[in-house]
């Protein structure tokens, strides 16, 4: 082969190669968008990927990528997420998912199985047998797609919902087993917060942390450890599993406040002109610490609320992330001895 010819050839290598790490991602919209700004990040650090300004009624990405990432496209606040891959991706309104690309369109696949499982379970499961059958087979369904794309980005999307789900141990084991994944931010935020929460579990010391709002200052320390039970409760306004658990709260109140129970809302996520107003709609009677937002949430390990956690005393946590009989019954058996 001649000089000129391999010249050719690798100049033609060349252009098919940076042709297939193409991307292009389409997000129809509707003239009205025209003019706002777009972009796509990475999914895991927040890192700016590519932006571009809505026209005529659609937001349009193009560039080269070199590994399928998971990321999110951001438009005024929603989000909206995505592989970022070679080829045209485009996305699709009723499924509420982009596709067009391989792993785009596997991630659809998943999603129609899971939620045709989840319509049967809501709607067609007649008896607790097959709610339990419905039960198994999605959460097979889950752990087959994270084990067959472990090594791609779909795989560290699973990988990221189910370890929210682990103890501290388990992810410490799934990362030696799946060491990809040992420097995700996403990931090491929840190692942090399991982390805490073991700090924080039935018989440890409770951890102080304050909060400045209107002019005060507030910490938990003003209020726990100082020789009685105190419950704490962290809520926000917008948790409808907050609301209903606030009746158990006002049940044991309205039982053991006079007899030296404390109580103290910590209102976190949320905010203060909402709380306040849920304070005062569910008539709830305890003080309260506005405006915590993560700031205990951090501290405490605090993945859901409510979180309640019952405080001896002295400030050891005899109680914590327990509800409605649960939580009834340890506060009775710290109250009474029962």
């Amino acid at each position: 082969m001649n000089k000129n010819l391999i010249t050719i050839a690798m100049a033609a290598c060349t252009a098919f190669s940076a042709f297939a790490d193409n991307y292009k991602v389409t997000l129809p919209l509707t003239e009205d968008e025209d003019g706002m700004k777009a972009y796509i990040c990475n999914f895991d650090n927040g890192t700016k990927i590519d932006s571009t300004v809505v026209k005529n009624g659609k937001a349009v990405f193009s560039g080269s990528i070199e590994t399928p990432v998971f990321a999110e496209l951001i438009l005024e606040g929603r989000k909206m997420i995505l592989v970022l891959e070679p080829g045209n991706a485009t996305f699709d309104a009723e499924m509420r998912s982009f596709t067009g690309t391989p792993l785009n369109d596997k991630l659809v696949a998943y999603f129609k199985k899971q939620q045709k499982l989840a319509s049967e379970y809501r709607n067609k499961a007649t008896t607790p047998e097959r709610q339990e059958e419905i039960i198994s087979e999605y959460d097979a369904n889950a752990q087959k797609m994270l084990d067959d794309n472990i090594e791609n980005p779909i795989g560290f999307m699973l990988f990221t919902q189910k370890c929210a789900e682990w103890d501290l141990q388990t992810l410490n084991d799934m990362l030696q087993k799946h060491p990809q994944f040992a420097s995700s931010e996403r990931i090491n935020k929840v190692k942090t917060i399991l982390i805490n929460k073991e700090l924080t579990s039935e018989g440890k010391k409770f951890k102080d942390f304050e909060v400045s709002f209107d002019g005060k200052t507030s910490r938990l320390s003003d209020y726990v450890g100082k020789g009685k039970y105190t419950i704490v409760d962290f809520w926000a306004s917008w948790c409808g599993p907050c609301i209903r658990q606030a009746k158990v709260l006002k049940e044991l109140y309205a039982k053991y406040a006079d007899k030296g129970l404390d109580f103290l809302g910590v209102a976190v996520w949320d905010e203060p002109q909402n709380t306040i107003k849920a304070i005062k709609d569910h008539d709830l009677p305890w003080p309260q610490i506005l405006n915590a937002k993560t700031i205990p949430t951090d501290i405490y390990g605090i993945q859901g609320i409510p979180c309640i956690i019952l405080f001896d005393p002295e400030g050891n946590i005899v109680s914590r992330d327990k509800q409605n009989e649960d939580l009834i019954n340890d506060v009775t058996k710290a109250m009474e001895g029962k």
